[in-house]
């Protein structure tokens, strides 16, 4: 279960990646309509997105595989629960210490796994029935891939040389077939950052079936 995990993502500082200004506004949102109160935060990183969804009112919590990460998070903020706790890991573990969460959100993770389905077996581990698993990724459609190749940016975008970087690569299809095939049923889309078709990420909803 533990082939080809990247144990250490890079993390040196608490300051967030550059997509979580466009993607935290959207997930709040979600989470607000969902009417959710429980969240675990599954690839939480330094904790950035947990600290604002403590700051509205939800009870969270993180679970983070690389060390460094989890050390960072606890360090900046003492008051929210982290646990070195990864997809490939035992939702039973979690599970132990912990009640069943409401919803699972899972922001710019997925792109960076060797075995995706971990992701949403995970999260209906830890899920109550009938709850909610949020998803983003980088989009990419066929307006944006295009794109791409006329601006000559496939090398700067899929860059082969970061330790740790993306090597999944999702459209709204391949991802809404990875949730449906692994116990979810999607019942929400929608893209933030720049204009439509050309989304910097794309966000999914699936209900656990």
């Amino acid at each position: 279960m533990n082939e080809n995990v990247v144990e250490d993502f890079g993390w040196s500082s608490g300051v967030p990646p550059d997509s979580y200004d466009c993607i935290a506004p959207r997930i709040l949102a979600i989470l607000k309509q969902l009417d959710v109160k429980r969240v675990l935060d599954l690839g939480a990183g330094t904790g950035a997105l947990c600290a604002q969804l403590e700051s509205a009112g939800y009870q969270v919590v993180g679970a983070e595989y690389d060390k460094k990460g989890v050390h960072i998070a606890r360090s900046s903020y003492p008051e929210i629960t982290f646990y070195n706790f990864g997809v490939q890991d035992n939702p039973a573990d979690l599970l132990a210490r912990e009640q069943e969460f409401d919803v699972v959100v899972s922001t710019e993770v997925i792109e960076h796994l060797f075995s995706p389905h971990l992701l949403p077996i995970c999260a209906r581990g830890v899920l109550r029935p009938g709850g909610y698993l949020v998803v983003t990724t980088p989009y990419h459609g066929y307006l944006k891939n295009l794109a791409l190749s006329i601006f000559d940016h496939w090398d700067f975008h899929h860059n082969p040389l970061r330790h740790g970087g993306h090597i999944k690569f999702w459209s709204r299809a391949t991802l809404s077939q990875l949730l449906s095939e692994n116990g979810f049923r999607v019942i929400g889309f929608s893209g933030v950052g720049r204009v439509p078709y050309l989304w910097k990420s794309m966000v999914l909803v699936g209900q656990k079936a």
